[in-house]
């Protein structure tokens, strides 16, 4: 099997672990080239009081990331209820090969204009790539441990590419990381996130430092970049129904979220991610805390200012890592 095979990345991976409203998809593009049996079964990964649940079939999704003590199980990300099989019900899911939206469905790179299809009811622009709407196949599994592997061959994204989950579990935490490989033989554009969903009420606070926002139009698209004060000021704060679906730039690569006289403290971090997006619905029930290695839309700019803006271009068989730490804090 070529591309992203256990042993040939065994050496790259044994040595990282670190110390948006309820739209539906209104269609799963089909992916093909597969090298694996895909698994529909969900995995059950433990390690202490920690239980991760993935759906590998479901967008490589998590399904559910809960501490159990005593018999009491205590949600650390949103709890998925529903027997829906649909990514959107469930904790967490990764964003690749770009994260967000793409204005319109349609970017210019190299001479070349990339039209792309809306892929979530009630949204013109496509979101989140093709990984979080596909199938993905389970490379390994253990008792604390998981792989699961995605293809998209080129289609309507001209590019071909693959992206390897890894998933460890441990006593303190969960850590994930998040790898793309162009497998094109031209250069690819390319930005990574994770999408997990946090559950809250009025006594849950966020603190994180960021240094700009950008404003937002009707379709949650970015209008200007200003300085993160006011009510985008996210150091310990309330997190919950506060009207939010905002990028941030400036990211310092960590979040303490926890519930004021409750059980549950997280630190979340990553330290490839500089950009950070935040929707906290007025409804309040769940917020979104994202690492990603973008700002919305920035495929939508001139390819000079994709640097600043933390869009990569990848050469052939060049890849790019996205890693995500979730601690769970005591006391």
């Amino acid at each position: 099997m070529g591309g992203f095979c256990a042993a040939r990345f065994h050496d790259a991976i044994e040595n990282w672990h670190l110390s948006p409203a309820e739209l539906r998809p209104s269609e799963h593009p089909s992916q093909k080239g597969f090298s694996f049996v895909v698994d529909h079964s969900d995995l059950t990964l433990t390690a202490g009081t920690l239980h991760l649940e993935l759906s590998p079939s479901i967008g490589g999704s998590i399904r559910n990331f809960t501490q159990v003590v005593g018999g009491r199980r205590t949600p650390l990300l949103r709890e998925s209820h529903s027997d829906k099989r649909t990514v959107l019900e469930h904790a967490c899911f990764p964003l690749v090969p770009y994260v967000n939206r793409i204005r319109g469905g349609e970017f210019e790179f190299r001479g070349e204009t990339i039209r792309l299809a809306p892929n979530m009811a009630g949204d013109p622009s496509p979101l989140h790539g093709q990984g979080w709407l596909g199938e993905w196949s389970v490379e390994s599994a253990g008792a604390a441990d998981a792989e699961l592997f995605f293809r998209h061959e080129a289609g309507e994204w001209p590019w071909a590419y693959e992206a390897l989950q890894t998933f460890a579990l441990d006593p303190q935490g969960l850590s994930v990381r998040l790898q793309c490989r162009n497998r094109s033989h031209r250069p690819m554009p390319c930005g990574l996130g994770l999408h997990p969903y946090f559950p809250c009420d009025g006594g849950t606070r966020l603190d994180t430092v960021v240094k700009t926002v950008w404003e937002i139009d009707e379709n949650v698209l970015p209008t200007r970049e200003v300085p993160a004060e006011g009510r985008y000021d996210l150091r310990d704060r309330a997190v919950c129904g506060q009207g939010l679906d905002h990028g941030f730039g400036g990211w310092g690569g960590e979040a303490r979220m926890w519930e004021e006289g409750g059980e549950r403290r997280l630190i979340m971090s990553s330290p490839d991610a500089h950009f950070f997006q935040l929707y906290s619905p007025p409804t309040g029930g769940i917020y979104v805390a994202e690492p990603v290695t973008h700002a919305n839309a920035a495929l939508n700019a001139p390819e000079e200012r994709w640097p600043e803006l933390g869009m990569r271009v990848l050469g052939p068989g060049e890849d790019v890592t996205l890693r995500m730490r979730i601690e769970v804090a005591h006391g």
